[in-house]
C-alpha cells in the first residue's frame, strides 16, 4: 500500500491485519507504525494489530477478535 507493506489485507472489507513482534515496542518503530497507520486509515482501511505471542498462544482468540471486528 503506497510505500508500505502490510501483513494481511482484505480489500473488500478494507481491513488490514498486522502481526507485531518485539521490535514494534522500540521508539523508532512506534513512530514509523503510527505514520503508516495514519496513511492507511486515510485511505479508508481499518487496522487490527496482534502481537506474535497472541498468535502463538491463543490463535482462537485472535480469530474471534477478527470475526467480531468484521
Amino acid at each position: 500500500m503506497g510505500k508500505y507493506i502490510v501483513d494481511f489485507i482484505c480489500i473488500e472489507k478494507k481491513i488490514i491485519i498486522e502481526l507485531d513482534g518485539w521490535q514494534h515496542k522500540e521508539e523508532n518503530q512506534q513512530r514509523y507504525d503510527l505514520s503508516r497507520t495514519e496513511f492507511l486509515m486515510k485511505r479508508g482501511f481499518k487496522i487490527l494489530r496482534f502481537w506474535n505471542n497472541e498468535i502463538n498462544n491463543d490463535l482462537n482468540a485472535v480469530f474471534l477478535r477478527i470475526s467480531e471486528f468484521i
